[in-house]
């Protein structure tokens, strides 16, 4: 349950993302094959967004897209460097 509250805490601070985004993928401590994985899991889930449940179904048909998408969030963040996290709370 308390990993429920977490994620709908880093879905609510999505605004964040934008600037850090930018910042994680110009950034030179973040290593080239770092920033390759990331750009793949972006575009992976862009191009082939599985649904568990269909888009269909009004607000259940959200929540695995939201799932997925922080997921994908979270990995980029844990694997900023620290300097990054820092300048942003993350």
């Amino acid at each position: 349950m308390l990993k429920f509250f977490k994620r709908m805490k880093f879905i609510l601070k999505f605004w964040r993302f934008i600037p850090f985004l930018k910042d994680y993928f110009l950034s030179k401590e973040v290593e080239l094959h770092t920033k390759a994985l990331g750009i793949l899991l972006i575009l992976t889930y862009a191009f082939f967004p599985f649904d568990l449940i269909p888009d269909f179904l009004a607000f259940f048909g959200i929540v695995d897209d939201v799932v997925i998408a922080t997921l994908v969030l979270e990995r980029l963040v844990k694997w900023a460097p620290s300097s990054l996290r820092e300048k942003y709370k993350l």
